[in-house]
């Protein structure tokens, strides 16, 4: 076990997620749990590339992503960092979802719930009204 094994890809189920969306997601997910927190430097581009097989283009995209989310940093010389001042609460869900999205969604189907109302016409009515 190495210093970034939680930044390994996904096996299994998650494997059908492209790898520079992997990485990404479980640099994400590494920082809303905390297994990295603000100014933790991530590998090299390059080494992080040499690490999972893959081509340099492919981590770079996805740090890429991250940067342009304002999750990393990168200063030449200094490296990429995860970010100061992140709140993990404001990152974005397993699902990718924006966390409010998720939250709103959970207090609609609790009302739905509550008032007896059948999920699957809820999930019908959304879509509905999103192409609407």
């Amino acid at each position: 076990m190495g210093e970034y094994d939680h930044l390994r890809l996904i096996d299994g189920a998650g494997a059908a997620m492209p790898p520079y969306e992997q990485i990404r997601r479980g640099i994400i997910d590494a920082v809303a749990t905390g297994e990295l927190l603000a100014g933790d430097r991530l590998p090299a581009i390059r080494a992080h590339a040499t690490d999972q097989g893959l081509a340099v283009n492919t981590v770079a995209r996805a740090y890429r992503e991250l940067e342009e989310a304002g999750i990393v940093t990168t200063r030449r010389g200094a490296g990429t960092r995860i970010s100061e001042g992140i709140d993990p609460a404001d990152l974005p869900t397993a699902s990718g979802l924006d966390p409010a999205v998720e939250t709103y969604a959970a207090e609609v189907v609790a009302t739905a719930r509550e008032r007896g109302l059948p999920l699957d016409q809820l999930v019908v009515a959304v879509r509905d009204a999103v192409a609407g």
